[in-house]
């Protein structure tokens, strides 16, 4: 077995797309080797600022020898009273084969013939010759370029190649135009620390030739060195370096030796708030800040930058690099002062001159709204006086950060800015806080806002949003959702699960559809119809994706083209949540198999009868005059004890006492079926079998308070829906 080594030399690549070709490589090499019928023990993939490389280690010398069945025409085309015809000796003429060796084969399509061939095994360097090009030009990234007179683009040009079979060179060339690049064993060692050519003695060696040419070309490596060398570095100064994971992996492609370097800059910079000198160094400079303790967001006057160079340099890097983020820190600074020269709300015509949506009017013009549906949703949580007056304050000051000089040049920082000007501003601490809060959570697994009128805010503009955008029909479609409105409906959900705020979104939908106003809305009931359908959609994928519950016990708490579960669940997002987890939890303790049977067979036969799904109570629908077996009695009684038991479970969502009441009710509804005393439900006599459908309807509509029966997968384990 051998190991094949190809590096691709370039000029500088973006960071980016280091860690994409990586990616893509990983997926695409060892997919078109075993195309090839390789089947190598390792596909190792590197990369660096300067190139990629892979090494593949355990391929053989030849593909091995493979038997292939070829299909040819059907049996009847092939033959004509048992003479080969002209498709036939075509077909052995392509195979380069008699008819003689055809094999007559039934198929789902019929008879064809077949001839089964030996494919002799090429040589792998040969594969390999073929493979190469397709690896280097099949790659995928943003603003490739062409470079000499040629037409293959790349992302940056292409300098050198290395491709070895074990010791021995393996010839390749990329010609591109009349710049041509040939493959030999010589690398590129670091610009600084070992530049000029590198020999590789042989493809196995090739990770340990570049590190002693001060080169990390394994980017898992690199990233432990600057976490380790980054936290060493914090840690003699006294602090603990804040290494954000997306400039982590930023960085790790930005060197291909890193050396951390610890920096400085003036204490008085630290009268500008934490985020901002924490952008100015992240965005602007790729530097680690070091935090004064773990946890804390009090910086310490210093910053960690990873240095490509001269490790006995770092004083003159640290030099220079405190020169270029002094004066950035000054810019932000200068924002800063210069914003709080006036009061936030000082702001607020300025947001007039910000689009929203071009249909929809200013960002003015939504602060506005968000302050009418946040009201809307303060009467629904009954919050005191004091607590409205907060969320009209937050509402109407929640963008008004976004015209100021800080917010423009760092759009990251939207609502911390606010949060830090509204009490610079004198506004209330519950205020400021909120104008930051309504952002979150950002997107997936982020924080979600913790105070009452950060979550209400928050709530009130991701449905204007919603509101809004789908009015003027740019509703997500497939993977398009360029206004992000499904992580705004699932925002909306998650708020009011973790605060177990009892929102009646089907109301709230409804109002703000009415808001906006029939001259906005050319037609409002098929607007709350798709929002409808929208946010259910979103509870179900919620439910099923984020909270693990079954499809199947999903569907029973929303229904299938049930438009009462579907109302319900957007009246009570709460109650939708907790039936549920609820269903969940007695599955997986066995207490759903105690009921399933004995409600599930009600439920199927009283489809026969016209009980609505609503009545609960058997003494206005139930003849016991018509009774003929004492279990039709039992039944009743049993009925009649359910009544109170399912109205509690109703008004406080206690739906553990409703199923041990339907436990309890099992054997008697089993007796009504299967019982010395059974009864035929189907009697000929029409009112007794009204009757007993009417008995067999209540029991569903008592279990119906729960859940759809009818719709979950009978199964003592959970359900699957593959």
């Amino acid at each position: 077995m051998a190991t094949f080594l190809l590096e691709v030399g370039t000029e500088e690549l973006p960071a980016s797309f280091v860690a994409s070709a990586i990616a893509q490589w990983s997926a695409r090499i060892p997919a078109s080797l075993a195309e090839q019928h390789f089947a190598p023990a390792m596909v190792q993939v590197y990369g660096t600022p300067r190139r990629l490389a892979v090494v593949i280690e355990g391929l053989p010398e030849r593909q091995a020898d493979r038997q292939e069945d070829v299909k040819g025409p059907s049996v009847q085309a092939a033959f004509k009273d048992g003479v080969p015809t002209k498709a036939a000796e075509g077909f052995a003429r392509s195979r380069g084969v008699s008819v003689k060796a055809f094999e007559q084969r039934q198929t789902d399509k019929g008879e064809f013939v077949f001839v089964t061939q030996t494919i002799p095994g090429r040589a792998t360097v040969e594969v390999l010759q073929a493979l190469v090009p397709e690896w280097i030009f099949g790659l995928e990234g943003k603003r490739f370029m062409r470079w000499g007179d040629g037409d293959h683009r790349f992302s940056r040009p292409i300098r050198w190649l290395v491709a070895l079979w074990d010791d021995t060179l393996l010839p390749l060339t990329i010609e591109n135009g009349a710049e041509v690049v040939r493959s030999d064993r010589h690398s590129m060692g670091h610009r600084v620390l070992s530049p000029g050519a590198i020999a590789i003695p042989s493809a196995t060696e090739y990770v340990a030739t570049l590190r002693r040419a001060c080169i990390e070309v394994d980017p898992q490596q690199r990233r432990e060195v600057i976490i380790t060398q980054a936290n060493a570095a914090a840690a003699k100064i006294g602090g603990v370096a804040s290494i954000n994971p997306t400039l982590l992996d930023e960085v790790v492609n930005l060197v291909e030796y890193p050396t951390a370097v610890v920096g400085t800059f003036d204490a008085d910079f630290l009268a500008v708030p934490a985020e901002v000198l924490v952008m100015e160094m992240e965005s602007h400079q790729r530097y680690f800040p070091v935090l004064k303790e773990a946890n804390n967001p009090d910086l310490l006057p210093y910053f960690i930058t990873i240095a490509n160079g001269d490790p006995t340099k770092a004083d003159i890097i640290a030099e220079g690099n405190g020169r270029v983020i002094r004066a950035r820190l000054s810019d932000g600074r200068y924002f800063f002062d210069t914003d709080r020269k006036q009061s936030l709300d000082a702001y607020l015509p300025k947001l007039e001159t910000v689009t929203f949506q071009e249909a929809l009017g200013s960002v003015r013009a939504k602060a506005e709204r968000i302050r009418a549906i946040a009201l809307q949703i303060a009467d629904q949580l009954s919050l005191s006086d004091e607590q409205r007056t907060h969320v009209q304050r937050a509402a109407l000051l929640c963008k008004a950060d976004l015209v100021t000089q800080m917010v423009g040049e760092f759009p990251e920082l939207q609502g911390v800015m606010g949060e830090t000007y509204a009490r610079v501003s004198g506004e209330a601490e519950e205020v400021a806080i909120a104008i930051r809060e309504h952002y979150l959570p950002k997107g997936a697994g982020d924080v979600l806002p913790h105070t009452r009128i950060g979550q209400v805010v928050g709530i009130a503009d991701r449905l204007d949003t919603l509101v809004g955008i789908f009015s003027v029909g740019l509703i997500p479609s497939g993977s398009s959702d360029p206004f992000a409105l499904r992580r705004a409906a699932n925002a909306i959900l998650n708020i009011a699960w973790d605060a177990d705020l009892p929102l009646n979104l089907e109301h709230l939908l409804s109002q703000v559809v009415t808001d906006y106003g029939t001259g906005t809305i050319q037609d409002p009931a098929a607007l709350h119809t798709q929002l409808q359908d929208f946010f259910l959609q979103r509870i179900r994928t919620l439910l099923q994706d984020d909270r693990h519950i079954d499809y199947d016990l999903v569907n029973a708490v929303l229904g299938e083209d049930d438009t009462d579960y579907a109302e319900r669940a957007l009246k009570d997002v709460l109650d939708v949540r907790d039936r549920a987890l609820f269903l969940q939890s007695i599955r997986q303790n066995g207490q759903l198999t105690a009921i399933y049977e004995t409600v599930n067979r009600s439920a199927r036969l009283a489809k026969q009868g016209e009980l609505d799904t609503a009545t609960l109570d058997p003494s206005t629908v139930v003849k016991p005059d018509l009774f003929e077996q004492a279990s039709e009695q039992q039944f009743f009684d049993a009925l009649t004890q359910l009544v109170p038991q399912t109205q509690a479970a109703q008004a406080n969502r206690d739906y553990q006492t409703l199923v041990s009441a339907l436990a309890n009710a099992a054997p008697v509804v089993e007796r009504f079926f299967d019982g010395d005393d059974s009864v035929l439900v189907m009697a000929d006599d029409a009112a007794v079998r009204r009757n007993r459908l009417n008995l067999l309807a209540l029991l569903r509509n008592h279990a119906r308070v729960l859940a759809d029966f009818g719709v979950i997968v009978k199964s003592d384990a959970p359900a699957n829906p593959n």
